[in-house]
This record gives structure tokens, sequence and C-alpha cells, in this order.
């Protein structure tokens, strides 16, 4: 009888927890809590006063980690659990950890290392992008000046098989002459 009753609690408790799982909006939502929670802190700890210049540069760091956060977090789904991962050079760093309807955040300092990691890998993919669209429009270029040479180069030979042509008439032209 003890152990129907142990299974029947332990069965209730993951179904519960399966019912309970949070969702990426939850994780979204508790991530961008912790870092508004790190931005306010930094900006305390560096001396800047609250008034409303301070609030809105805080406001724009906040809306900049969420659209880089927001894009970057992936969501892994155990049924009873979550987590949140963020993928920083080939790494995935684990962000967050959701069940029976909470999700918890971990310390400030992987937090942190997160979102300068994540600042890094997105200014290196932008630099990477702008490299490999430079490296198009050489590669462009080439091709045109290619092209251009090409034109050039068959326009001269037609220029030459026409004086040849010309050359080979007036010479039948001469011979035609001296035969009559």
């Amino acid at each position: 009888m003890k152990k129907l009753l142990v299974l029947v609690i332990v069965i209730g408790i993951a179904i519960l927890m399966t019912q309970t799982v949070p969702d990426k909006k939850a994780h979204k939502a508790a991530m961008m809590e912790a870092v508004k929670e790190y931005v306010d802190e930094e900006a305390e700890e560096r001396g800047f006063a609250d008034n409303g210049i301070t609030r809105f540069g805080k406001n724009m760091v906040n809306k900049a980690i969420e659209g880089t956060l927001g894009s970057m977090l992936k969501v892994k789904n155990y049924y009873l659990f979550n987590t949140t991962h963020v993928r920083v050079k080939d790494k995935d760093q684990l962000l967050s950890v959701g069940l029976l309807g909470q999700v918890i955040t971990f310390n400030k300092d992987m937090l942190r290392e997160t979102i300068e990691n994540a600042a890094v890998a997105k200014k290196e993919a932008k630099a990477e992008k702008k490299r490999s669209k430079a490296e198009a429009k050489a590669e462009k270029k080439r091709k045109k000046e290619a092209a251009k040479a090409e034109k050039k180069r068959l326009k001269e030979e037609k220029k030459r098989l026409k004086a040849e042509k010309k050359a080979r008439e007036k010479l039948l032209k001469e011979k035609k002459k001296e035969s009559q």
C-alpha cells in the first residue's frame, strides 16, 4: 500500500511538473528582469545619478540587450523542467532553469559574462558580414574588369581579323589584275 501511495505521489508530481513548465516568454522576462537589475547595479556602482538621462540610457541598454539576447535564447525542454541557453562562440551557456512555473536565473557574474560575450559575438558577426560583403564587392569588380578586358581583347581580335580579310581581298584583287 505504501509503495502504491509513493508511486501515485511521484506520478502526480511528474504530471504537475510537466503542466507547469514555463515557456520561452517566461524565461525571456526573467532574463530581462535580471538584466535590468544588472544594469541598475552597474549604473549605481559607476556613480551615475538617477535622473532622466540615466534612465533613458538604461532603457536603451536594456532594449539593446533584449534584442541581442532575445534572438539568441534557446529553450531546451526536458518535460519536467526546461533550461535556457545562449550560444556564444560555439559554446552553449546555461542561463536559467524553469520548473513548477518559476524561472531561476543564475548569478550576475555569469549574466555579465554572457552579455559581454553576446555583444562581442554580435560585433564579430557584423564584422564578418561586412568582410564578406567587401569580398563579394571585390570579386564582382574583378569579374567586371575581367569581362571588360575580354571584351577589349575580342574587339581587337575582330579588328585584326578584319584587317587580315581586307589584306587577303586586296591580294586577291591584285592577283586577279595580274592574271588578266
